[in-house]
């Protein structure tokens, strides 16, 4: 294990709440600049230890992305009563760390309109910010057509593996999870060709020889939830929690909760090609499994930067503003790309030469000499 590896956080902060009761943590685990940021989740069983895990991550994703800030995260341990109330509390007590340089966005159970209530709440405008240029547009202008970026950079990662697997034909692909991220991961690999057959949500998986992406997304709720009384005609329905390992795949995409897969299901795993598009989507026993069964796995610290970094291009002002929106959009997506594909070419390199897991090997090159 590296010193890097191996070293604490900058600061971890306990939150109580200011104006009202809130349990959660701020885990900032590096400062670039004095700047760091991540995404807020929002679960019931959320704990120190995953945050400071998350927060990790999101270091690794801007080292590897070449991205001069630090990495943050924050947990709120909640079921999600009382939203409104939750995120203002929220708010107010990050109000220092938000205006601090320590820019939190969302994650796992937190919409852009909770962030909107905590920014609001902490008086916190994106746009501005001590010794940065402002911002000539405000945050939900920018980052809200953006929100397929992440699937984007997910599907690209698939893609760049599976050319470098020599697989050249339409793969069979499954999606587990199906909210924003699934979802885009979905369409974008529906629209060069390959084929999904099966999604999973909170209440199982929906598998066929072909799933239309377009009339499940229809009927998908924000929170990734498929109404089961409007399915499509001739779909299986599994309500076993795990199913989705059991269907015969080239790709499996995971995009929902942390630890899917794990040492004690990897040797159910049917699909070669395994993408995170969720943090912490597998550990580290089950990523070992993979490669020893012949797999690929593409880690979601490469794979699924795109929210992170869309975020991170501003706050540190390296999005070329003055574009029309629709160029501006594109700028981001291409530049998600360009990383998540040369990042994922590096990884699978590295694999292929020797065993072992090459992500530390990735990252210590990137230390040395970031992309630019």
């Amino acid at each position: 294990m590296t010193s890097q590896q191996s070293q604490q956080p900058a600061f971890v902060v306990h939150l109580n709440g200011s104006g009202g009761s809130v349990n959660g943590w701020v885990v900032v685990d590096t400062l670039v600049d004095g700047l760091a940021m991540g995404g807020t989740r929002m679960t019931p069983g959320v704990t120190e230890e995953e945050v400071r895990g998350l927060a990790r991550d999101m270091t690794d994703k801007f080292t590897l992305a070449g991205l001069r800030i630090g990495g943050a995260k924050a947990g709120i341990v909640s079921d999600g009563t009382d939203r409104e109330q939750t995120f203002t509390t929220f708010g107010r007590t990050v109000k220092p760390l938000l205006h601090g340089g320590i820019h939190l966005g969302i994650d796992m159970g937190v919409t852009p309109a909770d962030r909107a209530v905590f920014f609001d709440a902490a008086g916190y405008d994106p746009r501005f910010r001590l010794g940065a240029p402002d911002m000539p547009i405000d945050w939900r202008t920018y980052y809200e057509p953006l929100i397929d970026c992440t699937g984007h950079g997910v599907g690209v990662a698939a893609l760049t593996a599976l050319e470098a697997r020599g697989h050249t034909s339409a793969a069979r692909v499954v999606v587990q999870g199906f909210g924003a991220v699934g979802r885009a991961v979905a369409h974008f690999l529906e629209e060069r060709g390959h084929t999904v057959v099966a999604v999973a949500d909170v209440e199982g998986t929906i598998s066929a020889d072909r799933l239309p992406v377009a009339d499940l997304a229809a009927i998908t709720d924000v929170y990734g939830r498929i109404d089961r009384s409007r399915l499509p005609a001739g779909v299986t329905l599994s309500g076993e929690p795990s199913a989705w390992l059991d269907i015969d795949a080239d790709i499996l995409i995971l995009a929902a909760q942390k630890f899917a897969l794990t040492t004690e299901n990897a040797h159910r795993l049917k699909a070669g090609l395994v993408v995170e598009g969720a943090n912490l989507a597998s550990d580290a026993a089950a990523k070992g499994k993979v490669a020893a069964a012949g797999g690929t796995l593409v880690p979601g610290v490469i794979a699924n930067i795109g929210g992170a970094a869309s975020a991170a291009l501003a706050v540190t002002r390296a999005v070329p503003f003055d574009l029309s929106a629709d160029a501006r959009k594109a700028w981001v997506f291409d530049w998600v790309g360009d990383r998540v594909r040369r990042n994922t070419s590096a990884l699978l390199e590295i694999a292929d030469s020797h065993a072992g897991d090459p992500l530390p090997e990735l990252l210590a090159a990137r230390r040395k000499d970031p992309l630019r």
